[in-house]
């Protein structure tokens, strides 16, 4: 018998949901990273456009109003075990 619990590799159900509440944040995060991305490649090819530019600006504004409402939302219950 084990004294202490095993780890667990899974993440818990309350985790899964964590992440699928803040997913919108995340995605918008991983635009900009993508859009970062396609300016360092750019420069190899004569320098960003006004269009790689403007995907940036857009990206970046997207993760601000995702992110102003998860902010907005009221905060979730906590299940006390």
């Amino acid at each position: 018998m084990h004294r202490y619990p095993l780890p667990v590799d899974e993440p818990t159900s309350a985790e899964l949901a964590a992440i699928e509440a803040e997913w919108p944040l995340i995605e918008a995060e991983l635009s900009v990273l993508d859009a970062e991305i396609s300016l360092i490649n750019a420069a190899d090819h004569g320098g960003p456009s006004p269009l790689d530019w403007r995907r940036l600006r857009r990206a970046e504004a997207r993760v601000t109003r995702v992110a102003t409402e998860l902010a907005a939302r009221p905060a979730a219950r906590k299940a006390v075990a």
